[in-house]
């Protein structure tokens, strides 16, 4: 076999499966071992301020979403054009540009969800969380891998903040997505919401419930001293 024929062989290696267990990983360990919020303890501040009711939420949710798979692909693809002295400059340029995107299409379609979450759309360009996955993956990796933790760790930030503000607008509003749930009888007998529940104190409560719950069903979470 001739030198060119033994290369040949040598590069032809198989491909990588689009959906191989460690890409599955990507997307699955954000949901629960390695969640960015019960876990990596990331987003907090986003989780106190507008998860008192599940529509705002929601928008900042899939907003998040959108950032993190736009940031994700673009760092993907300029990876080895970048200079590292300057690469954090121009993750944030680039999260910012997609965060302005996000925020005027708000103002046009959504004003009202626009007014409720305020500043803090334009906060998601500080959001740690994206701006890790920039510095920890995208960076580092090509643009499938990095656009399926994208979609990871915002589906595990999402499903916090959902059932966070779940919680908060069912039991302090009595109400879901804007209407009400729990039924005016109960309130001629005396029941009332629970004011508590939208204070801010009580989001970082309830997360710190949904830690406890989530270590208590899975112990290899929990830190040896």
């Amino acid at each position: 076999m001739s030198e060119t024929a033994e290369a040949q062989v040598v590069a032809k290696e198989p491909k990588e499966p689009l959906f191989s267990k460690k890409n599955k990983k990507l997307l699955s360990d954000p949901l629960n071992d390695d969640n960015p919020i019960t876990i990596q303890v990331l987003g907090i501040c986003s989780a106190l301020a507008i998860t008192v009711q599940l529509k705002p939420t929601f928008v900042m949710s899939v907003s998040v979403l959108f950032v993190m798979i736009g940031g994700n692909l673009i760092v993907s693809w300029l990876r080895n054009l970048i200079p590292s002295r300057v690469r954090i400059i121009v993750q944030l340029v680039i999260v910012a540009t997609l965060v302005i995107l996000v925020d005027q299409v708000l103002k046009a379609y959504l004003y009202d969800v626009s007014k409720q979450l305020s500043v803090f759309v334009g906060l998601i360009i500080t959001n740690c969380i994206i701006m890790g996955r920039l510095e920890a993956f995208a960076l580092g990796n090509k643009a499938w891998p990095s656009f399926l933790d994208a979609i990871g760790n915002a589906a595990g930030y999402a499903w916090i903040m959902l059932a966070v503000a779940f919680a908060r607008e069912l039991f302090g509003s009595g109400t879901l997505w804007g209407f009400q749930i729990v039924p005016d009888f109960l309130y001629d007998f005396g029941y009332a919401d629970n004011g508590l529940m939208i204070l801010p104190p009580m989001a970082l409560i309830t997360v710190g419930i949904i830690i406890w719950v989530q270590r208590s069903k899975n112990t290899k979470l929990i830190e040896e001293n």
